[in-house]
């Protein structure tokens, strides 16, 4: 089925004068073919795909909760975000930047003193003794753009020593959730792999920028989130965990069998890890959503951080967050990921930056995928929004594909 919906004019947005003719009809017509194509090969349950452009605003919902049948995907359908985390994560910090209780370049260790003095492998393979001193401390910009020297490993799991003991650790999250205190102090056990500011790693930065939000601050992650930007932006359905009276609009979280490629359970709805408040707060993968949540947000940053008459970041931190920071030195091991990490280019504060014309999406496109089947950007050029939640990762190739033909039709759906 499909829906549109249309803003009210005080969305204050600021695009050009082509960029309010909205949505094509005949494009939102091919994207519903295609996405409906993509739902007839058995290999995605449901989704749910939005489209935002002017005040236009277009949803399709296809396929149900859980695989075999069942309850269907409704607009309001809660979804894990995995790495659709980051960007909330990245505009926390810069909340309290604006607020001068944080500075970017600042280092970290008044409010982590578990990363303080830290000691650098000598090389990514050296056994965890051997080490050099930290040529600086760790600071927030660090956190912001994954440079901070320790992150994912572009190896096979226990290639090197580091990643050993990342497992044996519970760093990995292969091992019961640790407290934020108790996982920041195993992280800060370990030596970083690489001299802070040298290089891009993926993902652990975000988690530790949840824990200092939650030291600044003086609350909870959540709460926090809750009060300056879930709460403002008007986000109802997000947070850490799916409450037991929202938690029928969940779907299975599903993974793909790697002999088979068939769908696998990952997480349940009900009784699974996102039913109950969660141990750690993980600002890089653990929050929840709905579509048009998550729609306000990006909103807001397509807005220069202004939503429906509300200041929420100030102009120069949007800007901020959507440009690229990373030397092309600093992006080697992010460029080694092909077309997962590195297509777009460049990174700015917890999501990618497009630094070239690759495809049809502009120079100037931010925003970031889920490894549990999510994919979300905004384009400044165009004044589009696209948003695709599903509950089958990214695993396999049949999510992939599904967002790349996504991205193929909402570009289409630009009205001329």
């Amino acid at each position: 089925m499909s829906t549109t919906a249309t803003w009210d004019t005080q969305g204050n947005w600021a695009m050009k004068d082509n960029n309010n003719k909205g949505l094509s009809e005949a494009g939102l017509r091919r994207m519903r073919e295609v996405l409906a194509r993509h739902m007839e090969s058995g290999g995605i349950p449901g989704l749910v795909a939005l489209v935002g452009r002017g005040e236009d605003t277009h949803v399709e919902t296809m396929g149900t909760l859980h695989e075999g049948g069942g309850a269907p995907m409704r607009r309001d359908t809660i979804f894990r975000l995995a790495s659709l985390s980051k960007p909330i994560t990245a505009a926390a910090v810069m909340l309290l930047v604006e607020e001068c209780r944080l500075r970017l370049d600042d280092p970290v260790a008044e409010w982590l003193p578990e990363l303080a003095d830290r000691q650098v492998l000598r090389s990514i393979d050296s056994p965890l003794e051997d080490t050099v001193p930290a040529l600086r401390p760790i600071t927030v910009r660090d956190l912001l753009t994954f440079t901070f020297g320790f992150g994912a490993v572009l190896a096979a799991p226990d290639t090197y020593p580091i990643q050993v003991a990342m497992r044996e650790l519970g760093l990995d999250g292969s091992a019961p959730e640790a407290g934020p205190d108790e996982w920041l102090s195993r992280l800060g056990r370990l030596p970083l792999m690489h001299q802070p500011g040298t290089l891009w790693q993926y993902h652990t930065g975000s988690d530790v920028l949840g824990v200092l939000v939650q030291r600044v601050a003086g609350q909870s992650f959540e709460a926090f989130l809750r009060e300056r930007l879930f709460g403002p932006l008007g986000m109802k359905d997000s947070g850490f965990h799916v409450p037991a009276d929202k938690i029928d609009r969940l779907p299975t979280s599903y993974a793909h069998d790697p002999q088979t490629g068939g769908l696998v359970v990952w997480d349940e709805a009900a009784g699974g890890k996102y039913s109950s408040p969660p141990v750690f707060e993980r600002g890089g993968d653990g929050l929840v959503s709905t579509v048009d949540d998550y729609h306000a947000f990006y909103r807001m940053l397509l807005n220069k951080g202004a939503h429906r008459g509300e200041r929420i970041l100030s102009r120069a931190s949007v800007e901020l967050m959507t440009t690229d920071h990373l030397t092309p030195e600093q992006k080697v091991e992010k460029d080694a990921f092909g077309d997962h990490f590195g297509r777009h280019g460049g990174y700015g504060f917890g999501m990618a930056v497009r630094t070239h014309r690759r495809d049809l999406a502009s120079v100037g496109q931010f925003g970031w995928d889920g490894g549990l089947g999510t994919t979300a950007y905004a384009d400044p050029v165009e004044g589009l929004t696209g948003i695709l939640f599903t509950q089958a990762a990214m695993d396999s190739l049949d999510t992939p594909r599904l967002h790349k033909d996504f991205w193929t039709t909402a570009y289409q759906a630009i009205a001329d």
